[in-house]
């Protein structure tokens, strides 16, 4: 890194975590993130990015030195938070923590690539032998399905070189694709009054066996596959045979024949659990791919990973992790393009209200963002 750009990054350092101590007080649930989008859009206009737009999956898009037919590489980091909040979230500082859900997953890291984007606005640097597109995206987290990285992916298609996602932390990289589906299963009865119909069918027996039936399921010793039911909701009293129940439930796995395995073993038992007087529907509520890459396309991964690595280990001193994950990642990754996952800072406590990231490590974590963007610019 030139001593500009690293002047830069020190003057600007206070800023970046300004920006990431206000975005993280804006909720942004999945398919929700309207506030947050607003926000992101309107700062970079400000910062003077020219010819940002927002799609239709509510993704904030700052194209830059884009053509009509170019190759170009992504850089994206996530708006949508894990929690349902709609009113401001909760924020404080302690013993050099900051601490909000959602503040590393994935505020920090938006703040990081947000900076580079004001960098590259203000500068105008000349990229090598393509086009830049940053992109604060929606929908990665829970239900959002990859909603954001899908239409990045449908708007691009057939120029995208490379493709980076900013998410995690400093510790390593999430490398390859933990494909998933995901279901809401509604089963229906009779139901009826405890006493007076007592024999009558309860949809929550019945959902439990089909539950028992999941649990009961031998995952394949190929890589790793797992299944969970996350929800259950339904019934009307304690003096109510139940009528109708649903879950969420979900099967993952990072490899394409534990995939196919699950669906064929969840559909079995969904199937098994319906007679004439129970029904059980099943609803498909998202649909996650694993990698599908050639050796080709899988030799420009790992290139891509190792060189990640040396960065991550260059700049921290860490040795850096690698593994698995359901990241953006995975829509580029099923379509044969090279991509990269890991994060511009160190904290814990993702997906809880008690997450926190380190302050100290921001820096570090900037320094890395600014490093994977600007090897595309001469």
């Amino acid at each position: 890194m030139n001593e500009f750009v690293a002047e830069y990054i020190k003057e600007h350092s206070e800023e970046t975590l300004n920006l990431m101590l206000t975005m993280a007080r804006i909720p942004a649930p999945s398919n929700h993130e309207e506030k947050r989008m607003e926000f992101c859009r309107n700062w970079l206009t400000e910062a003077g990015a020219e010819g940002v737009y927002t799609d239709e999956a509510l993704n904030v898009v700052y194209p830059y030195n884009v053509t009509e037919d170019n190759d170009v590489v992504i850089f994206m980091a996530h708006m949508d938070v894990v929690f349902p909040d709609t009113e401001e979230l909760p924020l404080y500082e302690k013993d050099g923590r900051i601490y909000c859900p959602g503040i590393g997953d994935d505020t920090a890291n938006l703040a990081a690539l947000m900076m580079c984007a004001k960098y590259v606005a203000q500068h105008k640097p000349e990229t090598k032998d393509c086009g830049v597109v940053f992109v604060c995206n929606s929908g990665e987290e829970g239900m959002g399905n990859l909603k954001g990285s899908r239409k990045i992916c449908e708007t691009y298609k057939g120029r995208i070189r490379e493709f980076y996602s900013f998410d995690g932390t400093m510790d390593g990289l999430m490398q390859g694709a933990v494909g998933s589906a995901r279901f809401r299963v509604t089963v229906k009865t009779e139901g009826g009054h405890s006493y007076g119909a007592f024999g009558n069918n309860n949809a929550i027996a019945k959902i439990s066996e089909i539950i028992n039936k999941i649990y009961s399921i031998r995952v394949p010793a190929e890589g790793k596959t797992t299944y969970n039911v996350g929800t259950i909701e339904g019934g009307t009293s304690v003096n109510t045979i139940a009528q109708e129940v649903s879950m969420l439930c979900e099967y993952r796995s990072d490899n394409e024949n534990g995939l196919a395995y699950m669906q064929e073993k969840f559909n079995e038992i969904f199937e098994s659990a319906k007679t004439d007087k129970v029904s059980v529907e099943v609803e498909l509520v998202g649909l996650r791919p694993c990698e599908h890459l050639n050796d080709e396309q899988r030799a420009r991964r790992d290139k891509l990973a190792d060189e990640a690595t040396a960065l991550l280990e260059r700049v921290t001193g860490r040795i850096a992790k690698s593994g698995p994950a359901s990241t953006d990642c995975n829509i580029p990754l099923s379509q044969g393009i090279p991509a990269v996952c890991y994060g511009t800072y160190y904290g814990a406590g993702a997906h809880t209200r008690e997450e926190y990231v380190e302050k100290d490590s921001l820096k570090l974590g900037y320094v890395i963002a600014f490093e994977s963007v600007l090897k595309y610019f001469k």
